[in-house]
């Protein structure tokens, strides 16, 4: 049986600051249209993880391979324009610029390309903009607003639109409903719904375990700066993962057909 390469795989992510080990010899893998999160207690190792996979800090030691080629990200910049998209809980939005202006922020659309001086193609950047909601599923009545009157839940589902219609490879989504009400994060999660059934990868930083369960297929489990476990999300139970997360469970326990310890 032929075996799918991984989107991303990661071996060895170590990164130390001084004498503090925020995280240690992770290994990770994320299957082609996989949905996985990430949990963790504060201070385990997922942000610093997520720091090191999208080009914000470099690893001190490890590898990372996207599409089972070497890669390495020398900034944000660098991780985007190779396919991975972050949408971070300050969600990097302008609010006084309207939706269009938004989603194309650093990657405006010229008619004539002039350095500070270019002139910017509106019409298809409303055009390409309309498209990339539409396919997302995000229904804004008004694409003309600016982001400043608009709801959190609609910035968020803005974020998330902009970078499913850039990802080339994956999308990660931190804490994406984290400061969004019950109608507002339903509608966030029935977007990453739509992005699960179109086959894009991504990665979900989240604290919410009942988010976790109705989302995701895959749990990688960080306790104290290391990836102690992956669990598939329908072999395992939130008590479980509670219990991974505080070390009341010891993941050596568990059977090796279930995890990947």
């Amino acid at each position: 049986m032929m075996t799918m390469t991984p989107v991303l795989q990661i071996r060895g992510l170590t990164r130390h600051y001084g004498g503090v080990q925020a995280l240690t010899d992770a290994d990770f893998s994320l299957a082609a249209g996989e949905h996985a999160a990430i949990v963790g207690d504060n201070g385990a190792g997922k942000s610093t993880f997520v720091r090191l996979i999208t080009g914000v800090e470099q690893p001190g030691a490890g590898q990372i391979m996207l599409n089972g080629q070497p890669a390495h990200f020398a900034s944000p910049l660098n991780a985007r324009e190779q396919g991975i998209e972050t949408v971070y809980q300050t969600l990097a939005l302008a609010e006084d610029l309207d939706v269009p202006a938004n989603i194309f922020l650093g990657r405006e659309i010229t008619r004539l390309n002039l350095g500070p001086l270019s002139v910017l193609n509106h019409q298809a950047m409303r055009e390409q903009s309309a498209q990339m909601l539409a396919t997302t599923g995000v229904r804004i009545q008004d694409m003309s607003e600016t982001l400043r009157g608009m709801s959190g839940g609609q910035r968020q589902c803005v974020a998330i639109a902009r970078a499913a219609g850039f990802a080339k490879k994956l999308i990660i989504l931190d804490e994406p409903t984290a400061a969004l009400g019950v109608q507002e994060t339903a509608r966030v999660e029935e977007i990453i719904r739509g992005l699960k059934a179109r086959g894009v990868p991504l990665i979900i930083i989240s604290h919410n375990l009942r988010q976790v369960f109705d989302l995701v297929d895959r749990i990688w489990v960080f306790r104290q700066g290391r990836i102690i476990c992956s669990r598939l999300t329908r072999q395992t139970t939130p008590q479980e993962i509670v219990g991974l997360i505080t070390g009341a469970i010891d993941p050596a326990s568990l059977a090796a057909e279930e995890a990947v310890c």
